[in-house]
């Protein structure tokens, strides 16, 4: 199988599935089970985010990895603005398994300030945003370098969002490319 369940443990990371609960941009469960997949190449880079966070004594926290087309279409729905969500006839990279949104947490497992929650749809959210603190600056800065240094490429318009370089080369999938689905 390309796309592999990532385990916590395995990759000394937490995943809180933003689309898993009701407490997303949305308002609604868009995922009825929290399972984090990613494809084997993206996982790779990610176990090496891991690692590189690790060392300087942070960890990673996932709020989404790969997406279902189905999901797409629904967040297409409620926001269709393709500065911060793909159209799905174009496809997005979390549908191919090639994306990651995640932030930084402490050894307390708080959350660096970042100046921004996850999926804030403006621009404070871009990584180019002056107007957020120094400090939440600083933190966008250590995530892209962590995540640039591990082999994945940032978007620009949000801080949380990494995806594997040429990410179109990889195929969609549905929820029924996973053996635990996330929408059934």
């Amino acid at each position: 199988m390309t796309l592999i369940l990532i385990n916590p443990s395995e990759f000394d990371l937490e995943i809180s599935l933003a689309y898993a609960t009701p407490n997303n941009v949305t308002g609604k469960q868009i995922y009825r089970h929290s399972f984090c997949y990613l494809h084997t190449d993206a996982a790779k880079c990610l176990k090496k985010a891991s690692e590189l966070a690790k060392h300087i004594g942070y960890r990673l926290k996932i709020f989404d990895a790969f997406r279902p087309t189905e999901a797409q279409w629904i967040l297409w729905h409620q926001f269709p603005d393709p500065g911060f969500v793909a159209d799905p006839r174009k496809g997005s990279p979390h549908s191919r398994g090639v994306a990651v949104d995640l932030t930084l947490i402490d050894h307390l497992k708080r959350e660096l300030d970042m100046g921004t929650k996850f999926d804030d749809f403006t621009t404070l959210s871009h990584h180019g945003a002056m107007n957020i603190s120094a400090k939440a600056q600083e933190n966008r800065i250590l995530l892209m370098g962590i995540m640039t240094a591990a082999g994945w490429d940032f978007y620009r318009n949000e801080w949380w969002h990494y995806q594997l370089f040429n990410s179109r080369r990889y195929p969609l999938y549905s929820d029924r490319a996973v053996p635990n689905r996330l929408m059934e």
